[in-house]
């Protein structure tokens, strides 16, 4: 992901995206595109990944990438 899009992402998770959540477990990332988290984390869902249902980009820390939404209790409706 380069700058641009990260800030944009960054801007959009700090208006809350499209829902926000809190990790069930500890999630580590296996790839580059991954959203690591602690289990507690608040996670800011950004967009379901296309392609890949139950899959999100998320917010975590400053960090954005993707993850399995079964790791996160959604807070609410997307």
């Amino acid at each position: 992901m380069d700058a641009p899009q990260l800030t944009r992402w960054t801007r959009f998770a700090a208006k809350g995206g499209i829902g926000r959540g809190t990790a069930l477990r500890d999630c580590v990332a296996e790839g580059p595109d991954d959203l690591m988290f602690m289990q507690g984390d608040e996670i800011v869902f950004l967009m379901s990944v296309a392609g890949e249902h139950g899959r999100f980009l998320g917010y975590c820390e400053g960090v954005v990438g993707s993850f399995w939404g079964t790791d996160v209790q959604l807070h609410g409706k997307l």
